[in-house]
């Protein structure tokens, strides 16, 4: 081919580059994001995975949830996270310190008695932000053009499913939920058929599910197949920052309890899981089902009901995530860990 005829080649392709908004150079628009959670050690790690992406994710707020721990701890532990991170921009916002309807329950035995092991905590530089959080996302969504935030939930999904009975309306506004939740294929972390999150609040789970929003659910199921190793700690802790030195002190506490539990060879990350699945979706891999929650007492109390094979017949409602890349999911965090400090 002569030089000729390759100038005219690459010039076509600029020029479809350039019509279809792609062309070489081009910078997506981070997405609008606001992180509802209860720290909790995997929160902690979510939430600097989220905080060193800001091309990817523009974090408005971080709202806090009791359930891990008590809702003064959790939101403790949030502006910790934010403080370790550098990222002391965003605001932190108090929000809801019990579930809707059952009596409140925690998961010290697994996180501590402060929502942290491996590190100390102490009183954090910044206070909460002032306001409640379930007004603050009544206000942003409703004043947020049509679908165009996203709700990472890592915790019980309390706070929106208030500001929802408040003001449905609010809806329009929200782009996706992606919820750390739930349970099929592994069965229960807190029952034999219930995952803590949704067992600590199934009732909120239930509004927000019928609040028609798009919803990505990633459950037990994935989450522990992205487990760590001794390889991929030591992966982490050859970052040598601060960032990643807390990560590895926090998950080799943190990951004990559910290799002596359930005889894994090492411990899940599970709600870092959601913002490597907003930063890299080809990580993972699922399907729309439709699922409903049961919030009726008795032995299935909390359970996610995951018609994975559409017997039901009914419309899908919920993307179940059911597989992901481990490796990949540590090789991303350690490159973003590296960003921070």
């Amino acid at each position: 081919m002569s030089f000729a005829n390759v100038r005219r080649l690459l010039q076509g392709v600029v020029l479809m580059s350039t019509l279809t908004g792609v062309a070489t150079g081009a910078v997506a628009t981070p997405r609008d994001l606001i992180i509802d959670t209860d720290p909790g050690a995997d929160d902690v790690v979510a939430l600097f995975l989220a905080m060193a992406s800001p091309d990817e994710l523009k974090i408005r707020a971080i709202t806090t949830v009791a359930g891990n721990v008590r809702l003064d701890k959790t939101s403790r532990n949030a502006r910790l996270a934010r403080e370790w991170a550098g990222r002391e921009d965003i605001p932190v916002y108090a929000g809801a310190g019990r579930p809707l309807v059952r009596t409140p329950i925690y998961a010290a035995n697994v996180h501590g008695e402060e929502g942290l092991t491996g590190v100390p905590v102490h009183e954090p530089r910044q206070p909460l932000a002032e306001g409640n959080a379930v007004q603050y996302l009544i206000d942003t969504l409703d004043a947020a053009p049509p679908h165009s935030i996203t709700l990472a939930m890592l915790g019980p999904q309390t706070n929106l499913a208030l500001a929802l009975i408040q003001k449905p309306e609010i809806v329009k506004g929200i782009k996706e939920v992606v919820v750390m939740g739930g349970a099929h294929f592994n069965g229960g972390n807190i029952t034999p058929v219930a995952e803590f999150n949704l067992f600590a609040d199934p009732h909120a789970a239930e509004v927000v599910l019928a609040s028609g929003v798009k919803l990505t659910y990633l459950p037990l199921d994935v989450t522990h197949k992205i487990i760590t190793s001794d390889a991929r700690l030591k992966q982490l802790a050859a970052v040598g920052n601060q960032a990643s030195g807390k990560v590895v002190d926090i998950l080799n506490a943190y990951i004990q309890y559910d290799i002596d539990k359930y005889g894994m060879t090492g411990g899940p990350v599970h709600d870092a899981t959601v913002i490597a699945y907003l930063l890299k979706p080809d990580l993972f891999s699922g399907r729309q089902i439709h699922m409903s929650v049961n919030s009726r007492e008795g032995p299935t109390f909390g359970q996610t009901v995951a018609d994975w094979y559409g017997v039901l017949e009914q419309p899908a409602n919920v993307m179940w995530i059911e597989n992901g890349d481990a490796q990949g999911f540590f090789d991303l965090l350690s490159a973003r860990l590296a960003r921070l400090k």
